[in-house]
């Protein structure tokens, strides 16, 4: 039994935030509350001082790309599970586009299997929508999910065929699972390696309009309206794609959507100087885009908040802008970058918690994750909200070091990581 006392204790799902403890028992949360232990801790139990900090169920970060199988050499579960304790996250929900794609059931075993030998926090597997993600031929989604498959998505690339797409969301309803679309028209942004607009032109790159983002969430709602099936767009990155997610709840559609913190912490202008670090997909947007997405935050439009964690080794980022590879390590960034929206617009700490615990936890399913209660999975997270620190690449745990926060200061730390009720990070040891 360990005794977490002294603590700040933030559970979104109830609004909880009090000064208070909690006690674990194995891997599970015995109790938790403001009064625990005001008549002393039993002998025998574990003692963390928690130093007046805030103690938070651990992140659930529900799009992250780890390169087992198949190109261990940018990320391996050993190392991304590294990062991911060090950001504060326990639950990792990986992207199927691997080599070989996870699109059957070995391949998902096999994917539990070298995570549960090799990672230090949660990770599960989504499963490819189509076979081979070439968009043209469904896996078996139901030996899929019994394989433990959490949702579907062709991770990194759109399905573009509609015909393919109605099929997938038709036949995703007999088992309640996701269908996760990475909106963008392969046509609109084919060549494309930034934000059409007035800085790709005097950059001189070829741009991908935010038409190729809102024309596929547009053709999609038509479909999840054809179907009844739940449908998550992965990264919205464009005012113009949440007026069409609005339209879409207001209906009372089975519409949600995450978001990156590039998005709402960056803009187009951060690729000047042919920054390849910056180079993400979706692309980084205009300012008035970026602005829209911290308003979607704010008035729930946006569900989760997600790390997008794509890393890529440095022969693919030292390239001239226009071949480089998309994508950006984002896990030991995310929580840290997600908390700007506390100190700078004015969401409260459970808010912004919100959209990496209890909502994730909710769109996948994960039932006793991403919640401070008695019964639910020992996975903790302690933290500063407002110690700050200064992003230094030679310190991140991955191996990829392509993040766009390079140097760049933040407030925000995490201090220590709990899954399973066994302590997985430690910044004074780290």
């Amino acid at each position: 039994m360990v005794a977490y006392l002294n603590a700040r204790l933030l559970d979104p799902a109830s609004g909880l935030d009090t000064p208070g403890a909690l006690l674990t028992t194995g891997d599970q949360i015995a109790d938790v509350g403001p009064r625990l232990f005001s008549g002393g801790v039993p002998s025998g139990v574990e003692v963390v001082d928690c130093g007046g900090h805030c103690l938070a169920p651990g992140l659930i970060d529900m799009h992250a790309f780890v390169g087992e199988p198949g190109a261990e050499h940018k990320e391996s579960f050993a190392s991304a599970s590294a990062a991911a304790a060090a950001g504060g996250i326990t639950t990792l929900i990986c992207l199927p586009n691997t080599d070989p794609a996870i699109d059957e059931p070995a391949i998902v075993e096999y994917v539990e299997r070298r995570a549960r030998e090799n990672s230090l926090v949660r990770v599960q597997p989504m499963a490819a929508v189509t076979k081979g993600l070439k968009g043209e031929e469904m896996t078996e989604m139901g030996l899929l999910v019994e394989a433990g498959a959490v949702a579907f998505t062709d991770g990194d690339r759109a399905i573009a065929s509609a015909r393919v797409m109605r099929r997938a969301l038709a036949y995703s309803t007999l088992f309640g699972k996701l269908v996760i679309q990475h909106a963008e028209d392969p046509s609109l942004a084919r060549d494309g390696a930034m934000n059409e607009g007035d800085v790709s032109t005097r950059l001189g790159l070829a741009g991908i309009p935010t038409a190729a983002e809102a024309m596929v969430v547009e053709r999609d709602v038509r479909l999840v309206a054809l179907t009844g099936a739940r449908y998550h767009v992965a990264q919205v990155s464009a005012a113009d794609t949440l007026e069409v997610i609005r339209a879409a709840k207001k209906r009372r559609l089975n519409v949600t959507c995450g978001t990156a913190p590039h998005y709402f912490a960056l803009n187009e202008n951060a690729v000047n100087d042919y920054r390849t670090f910056a180079k993400v997909s979706p692309p980084l947007r205009t300012e008035d885009d970026r602005l829209a997405v911290i308003e979607a935050i704010k008035d729930g439009t946006i569900d989760v908040i997600v790390s997008a964690h794509l890393p890529q080794d440095v022969e693919s980022k030292r390239l001239p802008f226009a071949q480089a590879a998309f994508g950006a390590a984002g896990l030991e960034t995310m929580l840290a970058v997600a908390l700007t929206l506390h100190h700078s617009h004015g969401l409260s700490l459970n808010e912004v918690l919100a959209r990496m615990t209890v909502g994730p936890a909710k769109l996948l399913g994960l039932n006793s994750r991403g919640v401070l209660r008695a019964g639910a999975k020992a996975d903790l997270m302690l933290f500063d909200p407002d110690k700050p620190w200064r992003v230094n690449v030679d310190k991140l745990k991955g191996k990829s070091k392509n993040t766009p926060f390079e140097s760049i200061p933040l407030s925000g730390k995490v201090l220590m990581t709990v899954v399973d009720g066994l302590k997985v990070y430690d910044a004074a040891t780290a």
